[in-house]
């Protein structure tokens, strides 16, 4: 018999005492450990009716705050960053001692510059999202006690409900970020659309230069990617999207200081006094030697030296052999502030700085020239249909969760997915309609995310700032589809107790390659591994692969490709391949397409077993809902990591 959920106080009161403590037991529900994600609302309301904290007046937004562009100023309307290893500016408190009780009042809480309304659990979990970024995707729980300074217990509720929405998954006692976190990214990308608009240019530049393209926006006093196009060879740049570069070690960084005030010079110069080795930018080496004034002397002058030239040069300051080149990309108006700022980036085998400057230098200026085009031709896009009603599945979900789901932390999260294209500005009134909050649990999130630095006002409205791509993004960027889609086979595998698969169709067509396996413990299996190459035409996967493959020739006999032209239809129209013992006597096979985000196949997921453990009747009966559903999934995980990133299919 299920338990029965324990009762918790209303989500805008306080923060239970009990949350440090060691009510949980320790660990995270077994129901939440699949590493399966939600499937989307569940149907219940997140919000109680007798919600006090709802019927609070709420107030006007701050005035006074100057307006903040996407991509630009946004980033340095928040607050100083956080420095690595410094527990109490990543989750908004103090490192908690073992056993001690948290703040319960309003006085308490604002005396460690916490606004009294904002959502602890929130500033908890974003918290374990960013020490998750910090570690490159992983880390044990005992990794993440330690790394955030929560109790164990918080820990275990925090992932435990992370794990519930789909953005961490559990492999034993580690915890995975998983691609569905990538939507949060999404948001902010999709509101800002340089990247949509500029980096198809930024793509064509590279492949006529063969070298590395990259866009940026200002993060405060740093810079983070929104854009790369890398070269592939042996000697190339590990940068991704979302990563965090420290501004003075940058091309970009002093084109964006060029608008800095003297607030952002300040701020800049107390975080160098305060990170004098680089130690809080994991994406950079750290500085061999103390930063002293000497540097700051240099940035300030190439600060200059950008403004009067309209360019600037990073000559090896991030490492020796690294130069790189900017111009900045500016927005439509009177204005022109910095909107983006484009690099080329190369080695110094390759080009030294002097050579950059003078030999692609022009022909970068006339890409961004293309570029700014593309910003003045291009009308904003409708708003298109808000993700309605996001918080329905909350309700639910404690309900059979019961205290190992944080209802506020999965409440505060939505709130981010509520900004997208068309709708980069929204109204706290929008925002709840959006997500279907109350107000009042839609303004505390808000208040949450100012103070972290996530969001910013914007007169009476609120932005994303570049900061949402420090939540998961990086690491989450470089995922290709076998990584994608392990954990899902490994759940198919473990339902089905058959070996399942996922295989890509060559450059030929003719053959089919294994990208991804995951083996059941049976005495007589499919002997199979990854990597592993087999004819298209005779196997379930490559049936399915070649069904929706333009027409090419798989061999020179008129009869048999006659016949596999009708296979390959009877295929398309079904939807799934059933082939029985024509590989291999004794084995049997069934596959479904997995489709990209424009409904192209670009892979294909089976089960494979001996012909005796099931009739063909029996797979499709009972193995084809599985399989349909298993791609499903993992459709819905690359469709989000692909939206503004390239996904490699092995």
């Amino acid at each position: 018999m299920p338990a029965k959920p324990m009762p918790e106080p209303p989500e805008e009161s306080a923060p239970p005492a009990d949350e440090k403590g060691p009510e949980a037991g320790g660990t995270a529900s077994s129901a939440t450990r699949t590493g399966t994600p939600a499937s989307g609302p569940r149907g219940t309301p997140a919000v109680r009716a007798g919600d006090s904290a709802a019927r609070k007046a709420t107030p006007a937004p701050r005035t006074g705050t100057p307006a903040v562009r996407a991509g630009d100023s946004a980033a340095r309307a928040g607050h100083s960053a956080p420095r690595k290893g410094d527990s109490a500016a990543r989750t908004g408190a103090p490192t908690p001692r073992r056993g001690a009780p948290a703040p319960r009042t309003a006085a308490a809480v604002a005396d460690r510059g916490i606004p009294a309304e904002a959502v602890t659990p929130l500033i908890r979990g974003v918290a374990v999202l960013r020490e998750l970024t910090e570690a490159d995707g992983t880390l044990s729980l005992s990794g993440l006690e330690r790394a955030t300074g929560l109790a164990r217990s918080t820990v275990d509720r925090v992932t435990a409900t992370l794990a519930r929405m789909g953005y961490v998954r559990f492999d034993g006692r580690d915890v995975h970020l998983s691609p569905r976190l990538m939507e949060l990214g999404n948001a902010y990308m999709s509101a800002l659309r340089l990247p949509a608009l500029l980096s198809p240019h930024a793509d064509a530049l590279a492949d006529e230069l063969d070298e590395s393209v990259s866009l940026a926006v200002a993060d405060r006093d740093g810079i983070r990617f929104i854009h790369q196009a890398t070269r592939r060879r042996a000697m190339s740049l590990s940068f991704r999207i979302g990563d965090l570069l420290p501004a003075e070690r940058t091309a970009p960084g002093p084109l964006f200081a060029t608008e800095w005030t003297a607030a952002d010079w300040q701020r800049w110069r107390d975080r160098r006094a305060a990170d004098p080795r680089d130690l809080s930018f994991t994406a950079v080496p750290p500085r061999t030697q103390r930063a002293d004034v000497r540097d700051d002397e240099t940035f300030a002058r190439r600060t200059e030296e950008a403004s009067a030239n309209g360019w600037s040069l990073d000559d090896q300051l991030i490492e020796p052999g690294l130069v790189a080149i900017s111009v900045p990309v500016r927005t439509p108006g009177a204005d022109g502030r910095i909107a983006s700022v484009a690099s080329v980036v190369s080695h110094t085998s390759r080009h030294t700085a002097h050579n950059l400057r003078t030999t692609l230098l022009p022909r970068l200026r006339s890409a961004v020239r293309v570029m700014e085009r593309e910003l003045r031709g291009t009308p904003p896009p409708e708003p298109g249909p808000p993700p309605s009603d996001l918080a329905l599945w909350t309700g639910a979900s404690k309900q059979q969760l019961g205290r190992e789901f944080i209802e506020s932390l999965a409440r505060g999260l939505t709130v981010l997915t509520a900004f997208g294209e068309g709708r980069p500005e929204l109204t706290l009134t929008e925002v709840a309609r959006s997500t279907g909050l109350a107000r009042a649990t839609a303004r505390r999130a808000l208040i949450t995310y100012e103070h972290l630095g996530l969001v910013a006002p914007v007169g009476r409205t609120f932005a994303l700032t570049p900061r949402i791509l420090s939540l998961g993004f990086p690491p989450l960027s470089r995922t290709s589809l076998p990584e994608i889609a392990q954990p899902h086979l490994a759940d198919l595998t473990s339902r089905i107790h058959e070996s399942t698969s996922l295989a890509v169709l060559s450059d030929t067509g003719e053959e089919i390659q294994y990208t991804a396996r995951v083996t059941t413990a049976r005495v007589m299996s499919v002997n199979i591994t990854v990597g592993t190459r087999l004819p298209a035409y005779a196997t379930a996967l490559g049936r399915v692969l070649l069904a929706d493959a333009p027409a090419r020739t798989i061999t020179d006999e008129p009869a048999l490709r006659g016949a596999l032209s009708s296979v390959l239809s009877s295929v398309r129209s079904q939807g799934y391949a059933l082939v029985d013992e024509e590989l291999e006597e004794g084995l049997r096979s069934i596959a479904v397409p997995v489709r990209d985000r424009s409904g192209r196949v670009v892979a294909a997921l089976n089960t494979a077993m001996h012909a005796s453990r099931r009739t063909p009747e029996e797979c499709v009966t009972d193995l084809l809902p599985e399989l349909t559903a298993t791609a499903t999934r993992i459709q819905t995980d690359l469709h989000t990591a692909a939206r503004f990133t390239d996904v490699p299919l092995t």
